[in-house]
């Protein structure tokens, strides 16, 4: 693990509020190991040992029944996951493999529980991220639920147009594929679902998305920030013409 590492970790808010000398304590038994693209690091059902922290690369949460499989989330640096498993000492509801070369810190979840049990500002922040991890998982089944698939692909882009400062045109972050799936649908009918919005405001080249009319595509995409968020509601007029990665 490299010491660079540390202050990166140190920022991210469910270590920012532990005291230096146990955050210290927590970081020695943690260590670095990079990945090669397509790896799968860990399985469902295995027993969760470790928190992981992805530094560099990103990484695919996904669950498998049977003969199918579904994208849960992607997770990108500096971030965590799986916090619950770890704490509740349970194994894992998902598996996690890497979409391109990454780099992941490993704290082991006992050293998790333990510190968990010694700090209280540090209990209490992981009680903050689960309660995020939670609400966003009932965002999301919402969104799943509610809202049709031409829908979830249009409050999808409506929503990624704002993460970089309002911008029109972005690239998708994911291949299209591991999007379909985390919106709950076949890559077919993501296809349908874009080529539908040509008339409400989305044009789409390759991986770049461009929003042709900001009005027509909040029509169809609902924005509701008990579903999206709070950012969800910003005035249509502060988007902005840039492009973005």
């Amino acid at each position: 693990m490299r010491d660079v590492d540390k202050p990166e970790i140190r920022k991210l808010p469910l270590f920012s509020t532990m005291s230096a000398e146990n955050f210290d304590a927590l970081m020695l038994g943690a260590y670095a190991q990079t990945f090669p693209a397509r790896l799968e690091m860990i399985r469902q059902g295995e027993q969760a040992d470790f928190l992981h922290i992805v530094m560099e690369g990103t990484v695919e949460l996904f669950s498998g029944w049977r003969d199918r499989e579904t994208t849960m989330a992607v997770v990108r640096p500096v971030s965590t996951f799986i916090l619950a498993a770890c704490i509740k000492d349970a194994p894992y509801l998902m598996s996690a493999r890497t979409i391109d070369k990454s780099r992941i810190i490993m704290i082991p979840a006992e050293d998790l529980r333990t510190m968990f049990r010694l700090d209280a500002d540090f209990a209490m922040s992981i009680i903050v991220e689960l309660a995020s991890c939670y609400r966003s998982v009932v965002r999301q089944t919402k969104n799943l639920k509610l809202r049709t698939s031409r829908e979830r692909v249009a409050a999808y882009i409506l929503n990624q147009s704002r993460h970089p400062g309002n911008a029109v045109s972005f690239l998708l972050p994911v291949e299209k594929r591991l999007l379909a799936s985390y919106l709950g649908m076949t890559p077919e009918n993501f296809s349908r679902a874009i080529k539908s919005l040509r008339s409400d405001g989305v044009a789409m080249d390759g991986m770049r998305i461009i929003i042709t009319s900001l009005r027509a595509l909040e029509a169809v995409a609902g924005p509701d920030a008990l579903i999206d968020g709070a950012g969800a509601m910003a005035p249509a007029t502060q988007l902005k013409a840039q492009t973005t990665l």
